[in-house]
C-alpha cells in the first residue's frame, strides 16, 4: 500500500495545526509555507477534513483552521481514512463494510488471509498513533517540522 501525497500532507498539515494552533486559527498560507506545499492543494484537503469533522475552519481576517478534537483524539488512521479512503492493502481486505468488489477467485483464495493480517497490522499501527503523538515526538527530535 502506497499513500499519496494527499494522505502524506494532510498528516503533516494537521501536525502542523495541532503544533501552531494554541493562538488561534492557523492559516493555510501559513502552513504551506512552513512545509513547503501548494495553498491551493492545502484548501482542497482541508476542505475535506472540515467536512469530516476533523478540522473546523474559521472565516475572516484573523481566521484559519483550528482541531475540531483534541489532538491525541484524532489519529493518524482518522486522517489517512478521510484523505485516502478505506485502508486495503487489496481490494478484497478493505475494512469497508458492505458490498466490497471482489476478484473471481475470491471465494477460494489462499492469500486473503495474508492480505486481511496486513491489513489488520496496517490499521493497528495508523490508529495506534495520534496527532499528540506526532507533536510530541516532532518536538523531542525536531521530526520533519520546523520548530515552532
Amino acid at each position: 500500500m502506497k499513500l499519496s501525497t494527499k494522505g502524506r500532507y494532510g498528516v503533516m498539515a494537521m501536525v502542523d495545526v495541532a503544533m501552531n494552533g494554541d493562538d488561534g486559527p492557523v492559516s493555510l498560507k501559513a502552513v504551506a509555507e512552513r512545509q513547503g506545499l501548494s495553498e491551493s492543494y492545502l484548501e482542497q484537503l482541508a476542505g475535506s477534513l472540515r467536512k469530516a469533522g476533523l478540522l473546523t475552519g474559521i472565516r475572516g481576517a484573523q481566521g484559519g483552521y483550528t482541531l475540531a478534537r483534541e489532538a491525541g483524539e484524532i489519529t493518524v488512521g482518522d486522517i489517512i481514512r478521510v484523505l485516502e479512503g478505506p485502508i486495503a492493502p487489496v481490494e478484497c481486505a478493505s475494512e469497508e463494510k458492505g458490498p466490497v468488489q471482489h476478484c473471481a477467485n475470491s471465494q477460494g483464495c489462499v492469500a486473503k488471509s495474508v492480505w486481511v493480517k496486513l491489513r489488520d497490522s496496517i490499521v493497528k499501527a495508523l490508529d495506534s498513533v495520534s496527532l499528540a503523538d506526532l507533536c510530541d515526538e516532532a518536538k523531542q527530535d525536531g521530526g520533519c517540522l520546523p520548530p515552532v
